[in-house]
């Protein structure tokens, strides 16, 4: 039939490359059938290589093929495909290695394959991997996908497809920028968030045994999609996202009070003090400079590594857990690790990026108490003086107060110059609201205000009328981990999700997720509509991206770390070696997100929550031990 085309898929993808009659394609190019086919083992004239499966490699259009909807070195993503290797000129798509977020801003890269291509002599166009299996695999952008289709259609009835794919991806955004709201939406993300922790997987060691907490819970769900659509478990555990799921499953008892996160929550806060490692060895050893603080991770070498930061983010999840459910048998661990972290912090009151298990037995904690160390990263420092400021106010021992107010005091004089940026200045602003709102609860003098509603300001410029927090880079030169400097560089270290400053990029796990704690204690603390009316729109937009999946129910209701609030789809540049843009973190992100829409359901913050402790009752008898 005239304008028919003939499509040969990959049915056994990716086990099987598809086979077809070398006589069959002749043939049809004869009688004038445009043919597609994808994967193959075998085309005529061509050499066709074994199957290769992609790590790092995304697809770049090379010719105006798809144009005018999509434009020359536009990329595209694949995820975890698998390829053939055809030898043919003139691809129409690549697959390589390239930065850049929408665009190969550095041109096609050195080393390529083509990905799409029209046979030299047949009226064939060949797919070197399935792509076909754009709607079950997830390729991202979604819409771009449909182009593709559209133009791979288009050319096989000579011009005239002309109809919509209508098709949903197996994860989409739970609502639409412009869809109406149910009233109780916030209940429902909440709700959908809690169930994530026990749906997804990650409670124990993902074999049936551990599933109430008492082996913890595992770090998330990498950011490779597989070619089913499903993704990778990330099996790690580590003491910061056990101790800030903790804090999120406790608010459970928000729902009912038998609900299974408040157990679950408990016991996670026991494995942490109580299992075989995160406060084991020498970190339960009074005589030892470790003691009391928590180990990064339970694998060497992270179970002698410790950062400050990751301390902090636990000790505030299991502060936010003892509050909800009533507990105060952890009070002493809680109160001993705030002050193993303080008796390894400098007397300017910086703890500096991490400390290690030898060099504590070497130095031991005087050393790192004395020292006049600074670093201006409210990334590695803030959150341990929220603790401070929160131990003070719950214990009235002054030297936390004093060394934490030094710090923070060091650190406005520096901003913006002086400050050290991890993947963009953004996170490190979102990072400060918490110590600064705390501050003006310990101490509401004018200068404290003023620092808050400056920062609060930086944090709000990058709000868009979506309610999303765009990124933003920081000064050249003042970064650990910017976008790539080259082709070759994607991939090789932890990276920002956009390319250039201006990009429609909001990060949940590095700066929006803690940019919602953030601005939530601030609006308590000031009471000041600026932060309140930027937290609403924060929390409208967290609800609406929340991921909603009925084909891979450990994915739905959680919050991936990427988002464009232009494409309104989970995109960006996914150079981060370890935590990629459809990366999901049980802790930092699904964590800090249900733990405010929790404390927003219950009218209070975390300050007000977790006040009356009772860890005072510890103080005597850990000063005596520690600090003497």
């Amino acid at each position: 039939k005239p304008y028919s085309g003939l499509l040969i898929l990959a049915d056994e993808y990716p086990q099987t490359t598809t086979l077809a009659d070398g006589g069959i394609l002749e043939r049809a190019s004869e009688v004038g059938l445009r043919t597609y086919i994808e994967f193959p083992s075998h085309v005529p004239d061509l050499k066709v290589g074994k199957p290769a499966e992609v790590r790092w490699e995304r697809g770049i259009i090379a010719t105006d093929f798809f144009e005018p909807r999509l434009e020359e070195m536009s990329i595209l993503d694949l995820h975890k495909c698998s390829y053939v290797s055809i030898d043919i000129p003139d691809p129409i798509m690549v697959l390589g290695r390239v930065a850049g977020l929408n665009r190969a801003v550095y041109g096609l890269p050195e080393h390529q394959n083509p990905l799409l291509a029209r046979h030299p002599r047949l009226d064939l166009l060949i797919g070197t991997t399935k792509l076909s299996n754009f709607a079950t695999g997830r390729y991202s952008p979604a819409d771009d996908w449909g182009h593709v289709w559209q133009a791979i259609l288009g050319w096989l009835t000579g011009g005239r497809w002309a109809t919509s794919l209508d098709w949903r991806p197996g994860v989409t955004p739970a609502y639409s920028r412009e869809e109406a709201l149910p009233a109780e939406v916030e209940l429902e993300a909440l709700e959908r968030g809690l169930n994530w922790f026990t749906n997804s997987g990650l409670l124990g060691g993902g074999d049936g045994e551990g599933v109430d907490g008492s082996s913890g819970l595992m770090e998330g769900f990498s950011s490779l999609i597989d070619p089913d659509g499903g993704q990778t478990m990330n099996r790690g555990l580590r003491a910061d996202c056990n101790g800030e799921g903790a804090g999120a499953m406790s608010l459970g008892k928000i729902i009912r009070n038998d609900h299974p996160g408040c157990q679950i929550s408990e016991n996670i806060i026991e494995y942490l003090f109580e299992g075989p490692v995160f406060s084991q060895g020498p970190r339960k050893d009074p005589a030892s400079p470790s003691y009391g603080l928590i180990s990064w991770g339970a694998s060497p070498p992270a179970d002698s590594i410790y950062y400050g930061d990751d301390n902090a983010r636990c000790l505030l999840g299991m502060i936010e857990a003892s509050a909800v459910l009533g507990l105060k048998r952890f009070n002493a661990g809680i109160l001993r690790c705030i002050l193993a972290n303080f008796r390894t912090t400098g007397s300017r009151g910086f703890r500096g990026w991490r400390l290690e298990e030898k060099d504590l037995q070497e130095r031991g904690w005087r050393h790192y108490f004395r020292r006049r160390v600074t670093l201006f990263a409210p990334h590695y420092e803030a959150y341990l003086w929220a603790c401070y400021l929160w131990a003070y106010r719950e214990t009235g021992y002054r030297p936390f107060l004093t060394r934490a107010l030094r710090a923070i005091d060091l650190t406005m004089k520096q901003y913006p110059e002086g400050w050290k940026w991890t993947n963009g200045i953004a996170q490190e602003r979102a990072r400060m609201l918490l110590p600064l709102a705390w501050l003006v609860q310990v101490q509401d003098k004018p200068l404290h205000r003023e620092w808050l509603t400056m920062m609060g300001r930086e944090v709000i410029s990058l709000q868009d009328k979506s309610g999303a927090l765009r990124e933003e880079l920081g000064g050249p030169g003042k970064g650990s981990y910017g976008p790539p400097r080259s082709n070759e560089d994607y991939g090789k270290h932890e990276a920002t999700l956009m390319q250039k400053n201006g990009d429609p990029i909001c990060d949940m796990l590095y700066t929006t997720n803690f940019a919602f704690l953030g601005l939530h204690e601030a609006a308590t603390a000031s009471g000041d509509e600026l932060f309140i009316g930027a937290e609403d729109k924060l929390a409208e937009f967290l609800c609406r991206i929340q991921t909603r999946s009925e084909k891979h129910p450990e994915l739905d209701g959680a919050w991936y770390r990427g988002f464009d609030f232009s494409r309104w789809d989970y995109w960006g540049s996914n150079a981060d070696a370890g935590w990629g843009v459809w990366s999901i973190e049980s802790g930092w992100t699904q964590g800090w997100i249900v733990s405010v829409l929790g404390l927003r359901r219950m009218g209070l913050s975390l300050w007000d929550l977790s006040e009356g402790s009772g860890v005072k009752d510890h103080l005597d008898v850990l000063l005596e031990g520690m600090m003497s």
